[in-house]
């Protein structure tokens, strides 16, 4: 009988002061994310590949959801006219 594949425990830290978040595999830092798209990013690189990090039963959001990125919604916006 085939053994599961086990994944490292991946858990998208509480929102710094300036907003980003600390992605980690284990002891292992991934990087500072600024959007649940470089969440995605992070998983992709270290050959994990989660196609919605949102729903991902591997990942852990500490401090609020993949949409809660306090502090940084002005550097996501589009610049007016």
């Amino acid at each position: 009988m085939a053994q599961p594949t086990r994944h490292p425990h991946i858990v998208v830290h509480s929102p710094a002061l300036d907003g980003s978040r600390r992605v980690t595999a284990g002891d292992e830092t991934l990087g500072v994310a600024t959007h649940a798209d470089d969440v995605a990013e992070f998983l992709r690189l270290a050959d994990l590949y989660v196609t919605d990090v949102a729903e991902s039963d591997l990942i852990e959001w500490q401090g609020g959801g993949p949409d809660d990125w306090p502090g940084l919604s002005e550097h996501h916006e589009s610049p007016g006219p």
